[in-house]
Parts: C-alpha cells; structure tokens; sequence
C-alpha cells in the first residue's frame, strides 16, 4: 500500500493477507501463514459461549458484546443492558482499565465483550471475580472457541495478555480466515452474524473497515483487531485475514479491496482510494493499493 501526499510517496505499508472457501486457500497476498494474535477480531467467535447460554440476546446487545466501540451513547446502552443480565456494575465489575472523559471503566473499547463475559458468569454459575484471566472457565471457553472455528488443538494456540487485561491468541492468517469462513455455521454463529450486520455502526463507528465494509456488501460481516489486523466472511461462506506489517490500521481497506477484487468481489472507490485529510479537513492525498504514477524522484 501507498500513502501520497501532493502527487508524491510519502510511505508504504506491507499487508500479509490470506482468503479460505470451503477449507481451501483461495487467495493471499505476502505470508497467508503469519503467525500474528487476532486481538479484537476474535471478538465475534467470543460471543459465540454467551449467545448459547443466554438464548434472548437482542441484536443490539449481541452486537455490543462483538464490538470495539467509541463509548457513544448508542454504544453504551447495550453495555449497561448486558451489565443488568450480568447484575453486574460497570466500575465494581468490569475488570477492562478505564479509559475516555473522565476515565470509566464502561468507556472502554471493549466494555461490551467483558459485560458479554460477565453475563456468561451469571448464565453459567461461574465466580465473575478474574473473569478475564487465563484458567477462568469464561477463558477456557474462549479459547476452545477459536481452537474449534479454526480447527487447531488449543494447547497449540499460543496466548497472551490483550490491551483489555483478557487472553489473547495467535493463529496464522490463513487459519483466522478459516475461523471466520465457519462462524456463521457454529452453534449460535447465525445470531452473531445476523446481529453485526444488522448494527454495523456499533461494531466500531463511521470510517472503520469493519464497519463500512459491512455496508457496502450484502451479506458480509468483519471485524477488526488492534496492531493492524482485520477478518471477515461473505455469504458464500469465503473468510478472509489482513495484517498490516507495521500495525497500522490505514491501509486496511485498499488491501482488502485488492484482495476482494481477485475473489470477484468489487468494492466502492472509497475503500480503492482512501483519502488523506489535513486538519482543514482538506484532502491532500490518499491511500490506494500496487504501485502509482506518483512521483518518486522529483529532482534530478
């Protein structure tokens, strides 16, 4: 990927990227078998336990509990409504760090994926206290969840501590794809799926790949991860994994389009060329995928 500004390169950025259908590897780009943690991507296999524990989720709350949201109020009503399954309290509970203005513990990110886990804890009988660490029943389920979408033995997973304080895993790309080409057909895939693509503005916001790719295509439905990482899945159940080398998040959506477009699959210009703004709000140049016509040696 390129980043130009004024008609010249200005930075590139790497993106590994790996596509399964039906179990095979149908495209890729760089290393399909990066080894990298999914991090919030994982997020909707996550959801996976609480949705068949607790059978009259709506969409919202499903939804709330698959996202790495903005702390919008829109965003936080799910939270506090997962919270009130849980009967838990945001600050006493929660076991995320605080994070906005001033610091909440409910204005994390991922406020909605630990709200998703303590109702598990209710739905469950288990003890809420340390939730979030590894040997927690609430972790061993996660991490038999991912194991089994993306059919690898969990003792081969390799974990970490994620940004939120909970277990974190780390997959090739090509098995994330994988993992995420089978969502929607594990047990209570369906209503996870049906749930993000019916609220995609909560997943993340306005701007984010996961969000706007989800508008764009009929069917699809992605979410994102830190350090530059981004999974999805269509309706013909193709799953698709990118991570940025560097870990920026920017040049996602050109990469995804390119890798699409070798699937058959077209994106709008907005995710071909991604404009670059000044704090004007002006465009001053873009983001696009392969090689441009900007210049590269301007002087001679």
């Amino acid at each position: 990927m390129e980043v130009t500004r004024g008609g010249t390169v200005e930075s590139r950025h790497r993106v590994h990227a790996a596509a399964v259908r039906d179990g095979e590897l149908v495209g890729a780009a760089g290393d399909a078998d990066l080894v990298t943690f999914m991090r919030s991507a994982a997020k909707p296999l996550q959801a996976l336990p609480l949705v068949r524990a607790v059978a009259d989720l709506p969409p919202d709350v499903i939804a709330i509990a698959c996202a790495s949201h903005l702390a919008r109020p829109d965003q936080l009503a799910p939270v506090d409504a997962l919270l009130a399954r849980a009967h838990a309290s945001a600050e006493r509970d929660l076991e995320c760090g605080p994070a906005g203005h001033p610091p909440k513990r409910i204005n994390h990110n991922c406020s909605g994926k630990h709200a998703g886990m303590l109702a598990l804890c209710h739905a469950r009988g288990w003890e809420r206290t340390g939730y979030r660490l590894a040997g927690h029943p609430v972790q061993e389920a996660m991490l038999e969840e991912v194991a089994c979408a993306a059919e690898v033995e969990a003792e081969a997973i390799p974990t970490a501590v994620d940004g939120c304080g909970v277990v974190t895993f780390a997959l090739p790309l090509e098995r994330m794809a994988h993992a995420f080409s089978r969502l929607a057909g594990r047990e209570g895939g369906a209503r996870v799926t049906t749930a993000m693509r019916a609220r995609p503005e909560l997943i993340r916001g306005e701007g984010s790949a996961d969000t706007d790719l989800m508008r764009a295509l009929d069917g699809w439905v992605a979410k994102g991860g830190a350090e530059g990482l981004l999974c999805a899945a269509g309706p013909d159940g193709t799953g698709v994994a990118l991570k940025s080398e560097d870990g920026s998040s920017r040049p996602l959506k050109p990469a995804l389009a390119g890798l699409l477009a070798r699937l058959g699959v077209e994106l709008e210009e907005s995710f071909r060329r991604v404009p670059v703004h000044n704090s004007r709000g002006e465009v001053v140049g873009e983001i696009l995928a392969g090689k441009t016509t900007a210049r590269r040696r301007p002087f001679t």
